[in-house]
């Protein structure tokens, strides 16, 4: 889980997320850490600075297809999506 220093993650913050996640979750993360820096690396692109606290609370939808991923954001007005993240994250759950 190294990868994640590159986008800002310290190394206390990669030891906590990697104990609070399933093995099986955390060797997908693992495995697929193009993936899911191409994730993290569109999240960014979009202007959400709070990337670091989706990852660490949706990480399994950092998995997704990376087409597939951008989709799910791009079907909304980016400026409204950045500004309800910023104040909400929870609103991942209904996009």
């Amino acid at each position: 889980m190294d990868y994640l220093n590159n986008y800002g993650f310290d190394n206390l913050e990669i030891e906590e997320f990697s104990s609070n996640v399933p093995d099986t979750l955390l060797n997908a993360l693992h495995n697929s850490y193009r993936l899911v820096e191409a994730n993290i690396k569109f999240l960014i692109s979009l202007g959400i600075k709070n990337y670091k606290d989706i990852f660490k609370n949706y990480y399994d939808m950092f998995l997704i297809d990376n087409s597939n991923f951008a989709n799910i954001f791009n079907q909304y007005d980016q400026q409204d999506l950045v500004s309800k993240l910023e104040q909400n994250i929870e609103i991942i759950e209904f996009l």
